[in-house]
């Protein structure tokens, strides 16, 4: 494949980038080796966009057209399990979601973009902070991140543990979904545990939330629209023999269109109101969406597909691929330009086969070349025809 030769630089960034993860917004190890790199391939580099994000400029002739690709350089909060030599040497962090990868990647398609490629256009190449938190996009946006480098579109990659390495997924329209977070907050009455009927237990009154929003995915839900509604912590302020007077509900909600999404906030207000009045206490909900629909366009998925198509079999690229409840970042890139987002297999088996943000999970040094080889082969294929 193109970056074939790459390979063995592409493995020591991503080892290294590994074995010094950092949080959303803390990148600062990470971007400055990232804009160390870029400027020594001849690249154009500005820093500090949107926090801790990286721009690369690479501009050939004199065609004007310019394409966006976008890498995120963010870890997560977790211990890693794994052992090998590369294991993350900061205690209590870990890249378990492959932004180490995806940054060796782009760097990689940068380095031969810039030194063995002849095309006429420009690439700016989006090197993105916090995707975990969902504000490193925005926080990009807000500082002007299309108005500084503007492109025609944007692209952004994802690896995907249980596909084979070699396969890529993608859809026109809906791709992943939106993420809310929502916190639910009961004031009720504390007592004694052994006098219940002078309080109102704010345990009880949760419990019986809780499973009273399983029921908005089931029943208010209308069957054609997707959905998922997590509480994931429940915490109050109860002892052995107190029951408590505050209850703590949080988790999250996904949905696959605007319309799921907002439905899901009004009924759980419903649910929460209906049942708190019933127990003669109060509830309040705070519902916020941190990430939105992430939707391909039409055109920029057509590219995508054609440049997957040649660089590997057409049965291993998968255009109709099922969307996908988890949520992205990109969605952010894709709204304000037209964008599509891929998905590459990471492998099968071993550690590239865990999930997603588990402390066993690892990005598989396999897919670096194809992954770098399909961002020089979606740049040749798109800015060629310009020169």
């Amino acid at each position: 494949m193109k970056t074939e030769r790459h390979f063995a630089a592409m493995r020591d960034w991503r080892h290294d980038f590994h074995r010094h993860p950092e949080l959303g917004f803390k990148e600062h190890r990470t971007s400055a080796e990232v804009a160390r790199l870029l400027e020594t391939f001849g690249l154009d580099v500005t820093t500090g966009i949107g926090g801790t994000g990286v721009i690369g400029v690479l501009q050939k002739g004199n065609a004007t057209r310019s394409i966006g690709l976008r890498a995120d350089m963010d870890a997560l909060p977790i211990t890693e399990k794994n052992v090998f030599d590369h294991r993350s040497a900061s205690a209590g962090k870990m890249h378990a979601c492959g932004h180490d990868g995806h940054t060796a990647m782009l760097l990689g398609a940068a380095r031969h973009l810039a030194e063995d490629s002849d095309f006429s256009g420009r690439v700016v190449f989006i090197f993105q902070p916090a995707e975990e938190h969902g504000k490193g996009g925005p926080a990009m946006l807000a500082d002007g991140v299309f108005d500084r480098f503007d492109v025609d579109d944007v692209y952004g990659m994802h690896n995907m543990p249980g596909l084979p390495v070699g396969s890529f997924a993608l859809r026109q329209g809906v791709m992943m979904a939106s993420e809310a977070l929502f916190e639910i907050n009961i004031e009720g009455q504390g007592g004694h545990a052994a006098m219940p009927h002078h309080g109102a237990d704010a345990l009880v009154i949760g419990a019986e939330i809780v499973m009273a929003l399983q029921t908005i995915v089931s029943r208010k839900l209308d069957p054609g629209l997707n959905g998922v509604v997590s509480v994931t912590d429940f915490t109050t302020d109860g002892q052995r023999n107190i029951l408590p007077g505050h209850a703590r509900l949080t988790g999250d909600a996904r949905a696959l269109s605007v319309t799921a999404n907002e439905r899901i906030e009004e009924a759980m207000r419903q649910i929460v109101d209906g049942i708190c009045a019933a127990h003669g206490v109060t509830g309040n909900v705070s519902y916020e969406t941190v990430f939105e629909v992430l939707e391909n366009s039409l055109v920029p998925f057509e590219k995508a597909v054609s440049a997957a198509r040649t660089l590997v079999e057409a049965d291993n690229v998968n255009s109709d691929a099922p969307p996908l409840l988890g949520s992205e970042d990109f969605a952010h890139f894709a709204k304000a330009r037209p964008g599509c987002f891929i998905l590459a297999g990471n492998g099968t088996h071993g550690p590239h086969a865990k999930p997603l943000h588990s402390a066993d999970y690892d990005f598989n040094d396999d897919l670096l070349v194809p992954g770098s080889s399909f961002w020089v082969q979606l740049v040749e294929q798109e800015l060629m025809a310009d020169g």
